[in-house]
């Protein structure tokens, strides 16, 4: 299921050798992994397996299954090399994108894990009538790429503390990593069935996924990826009448006002822009500048991409070719329209310099559409409301950073912001297992997060006691 603006690397990074994929290395086409390449009929067999497991698993007392999910957290620290390696083979993962993959799958087991002991889960009585939260079933989470670990485990791992069996559709370009993730939780004590990984073909994609959100065994679809992509899931969850959570494509503003810390902020910039080459939802795309401080931040922001570039952070290579060319055209367009190119944009295969354009409006591609790569844009804001107002000038709204040092004004303007997330004074690329992460329009609907797991991966049961507010007398409409 490609994205027409984010062409298919899969189709050309993958060999299909009898019933198994072999997903090739970016940067020098070696076999990274190898997977079972899974048919849509396959692919409902396992719905079934994790169909059967769901009883048992839905009844497991939640100290237990918080046991299994903090020992995965264990075996993850244990194992912190291999996956490091498999990463870096499968997707160009640099060292610091993997330890942040490990890091973020970490917190994400371990809030499960207190999220599959919380009171919240299981019976209450409430105004004399008995709530109980009982889990909803198989769920099917939907992983990109981009960051295996980290996105891989928070599809299944809080749907898993609910007491629900889980399906993991692995993306094809980590579908190794995603492999792991299953074998992880296995060695951890989770009872057979309970967790499937559905791996495939790139051209089975659309077969397999939907196989599964028509099957009538799982109740809950969650899906992170582009919005095009996104849409199509939607609709297909739609015509089952399956609750659908999606973390959809992002164009991050970062507003710097005059009272910042420019040092600090260059740096946040940087990182944000260029970590995992810029291929990160919520990458730091724009950077709207107050006139008065726009060419001390422009040189700083130059200084510590070189940084970031000389310790190896940006300097992995970008998924496929086909996205380089991308780019670049990019790139071309706004330097047609006056754009200046302050640094970077050569390329060589896979391998593209974090680049840095300055004096573009919307009037050009890269304002609109999600770079998803090395590139940053940088454009001026004569005040306040004029950066806002440039900010929510996007499709998109899932991650955004205000920098001043007058935090009660920055929170002001961080509420005006059109994004489900907006940090003050860091980065735009920024996680917490347990805090509600998602996007408004273009960028998805429905939560990530501890408490937002009661409501996506749960169904709540009302039982109504007589001699209540709703007894035999009582007539419902």
């Amino acid at each position: 299921m490609p994205d027409d603006r984010h062409p298919d690397p899969a189709r050309s990074a993958h060999v299909v050798l009898g019933g198994e994929c072999l997903r090739l290395n970016p940067a020098d086409g070696s076999i990274a992994s190898r997977v079972p390449a899974l048919r849509g009929p396959q692919a409902r067999r396992l719905a079934n397996q994790a169909a059967m497991a769901f009883g048992d698993w839905s009844q497991t007392p939640g100290d237990a299954r918080a046991a299994i999910l903090r020992r995965a957290a264990e075996l993850l620290d244990l194992r912190a090399e291999g996956l490091t390696r498999l990463m870096r083979d499968e997707i160009g993962a640099t060292r610091p994108w993997a330890e942040f993959n490990l890091a973020q799958g970490r917190a994400q087991l371990l809030a499960a894990a207190d999220l599959a002991t919380s009171p919240l889960l299981g019976e209450v009585e409430l105004a004399g009538h008995l709530l109980r939260r009982e889990a909803a079933g198989v769920c099917l989470g939907i992983a990109p790429w981009n960051a295996p670990l980290a996105l891989g485990l928070r599809a299944v791992a809080m749907a898993l503390a609910c007491g629900n069996s889980v399906i993991l559709k692995a993306s094809e370009l980590c579908a190794g990593s995603h492999l792991e993730i299953g074998r992880l939780l296995r060695d951890a004590g989770l009872p057979e069935g309970v967790l499937q990984i559905v791996t495939h073909a790139p051209e089975h994609a659309r077969e397999v996924v939907s196989a599964l959100i028509s099957h009538e065994v799982v109740r809950r679809v969650n899906f992170t990826g582009s919005t095009r992509v996104g849409r199509e899931v939607a609709q297909m969850a739609a015509a089952s009448l399956k609750r659908c959570l999606l973390g959809l494509s992002g164009k991050a503003a970062l507003i710097v006002r005059e009272d910042a810390d420019i040092e600090g902020a260059a740096r946040a910039a940087a990182w944000g822009a260029f970590v995992n080459q810029g291929q990160v939802c919520m990458s730091t795309d724009r950077i709207i500048l107050d006139e008065k401080i726009a060419d001390a931040f422009t040189a700083r922001l130059l200084h510590h991409t070189a940084e970031l570039r000389a310790d190896g952070t940006a300097s992995g290579p970008v998924i496929s070719e086909a996205s380089v060319r991308r780019l670049s055209d990019l790139m071309d367009d706004a330097r047609s329209r006056g754009a200046r190119v302050l640094c970077g944009g050569e390329a060589r295969g896979v391998f593209m310099e974090p680049a840095v354009l300055d004096g573009v409006d919307p009037s050009m591609r890269v304002w609109h559409e999600e770079l998803f790569g090395p590139l940053v844009v940088l454009c001026r804001a004569e005040s306040d409301e004029d950066a806002v107002s440039l900010a929510n000038d996007c499709g998109y709204g899932l991650s955004a950073a205000i920098w001043s040092r007058d935090q009660t004004r920055a929170t002001e303007l961080a509420r005006r912001i059109e994004a489900g997330m907006c940090h003050i004074n860091r980065p735009t690329v920024l996680d917490d297992a347990a805090l509600p992460v998602g996007g408004v329009k273009d960028s998805g609907y429905g939560r990530f997060g501890t408490q937002a797991a009661l409501e996506e991966f749960t169904e709540v049961h009302w039982t109504a006691l007589p001699g209540n507010s709703c007894d035999s007398r009582t007539t419902v409409v």
